[in-house]
């Protein structure tokens, strides 16, 4: 049986997620909520998370792997040479068979093309969203919401660095 599992984006007003495989914005009260989102487990369980090839290659090398989390990299390149801390999967369903009982939760954290397999997956109940109230000029960008998530919360707006922006969960109905 596989397991369910959430998206966790921040996204600009179009939906932008970033531009040259980077972020194009640095919002530190953000990525500790995602820290805070993708890490929070039952003693004696983990999280996964799982990421495209380029968003784990985004990730700064002194943060590799995403601390106290199973690091799942997705890549279609059977060469790929990944640490021994992490996994390589070929596939989304193939990722989610590595998800055994010692993992609480699974964590889609992109990219683009993982996002928009991920989102009309049977098995993605969650969306956790940090909106972005500002544009930017991505090159990468998150998918239409599917018209069965609903919004369930939202958070006070914040500013940060100039830039607005609130977190949002949708859930599946």
């Amino acid at each position: 049986m596989t397991k369910s599992f959430s998206i966790v984006v921040a996204h600009d007003k179009n939906q932008g997620i970033g531009i040259n495989n980077q972020l194009p914005w640095h919002l530190p009260t953000d990525m500790a909520y995602f820290k805070k989102l993708t890490t929070a487990a039952q003693k004696g369980k983990r999280n996964a998370v799982i990421m495209g090839r380029k968003t784990w290659e985004s990730i700064p090398e002194k943060y590799r792997p995403l601390e106290g989390r199973f690091n799942i990299i997705l890549t279609r390149n059977p060469k790929y040479k990944n640490s021994e801390s992490t996994c390589k999967a070929s596939s989304l369903e193939e990722a989610l068979t590595f998800c055994d009982d010692s993992i609480e939760s699974i964590f889609i954290i992109g990219g683009a093309l993982l996002y928009k397999e991920a989102i009309v997956h049977a098995n993605c109940l969650t969306l956790h969203v940090t909106q972005i109230d500002k544009e930017y000029n991505c090159d990468a960008f998150f998918p239409d919401y599917p018209s069965q998530f609903t919004q369930t919360q939202k958070s006070d707006t914040k500013t940060e660095k100039l830039t607005r922006f609130s977190f949002i969960t949708l859930d599946k109905i």
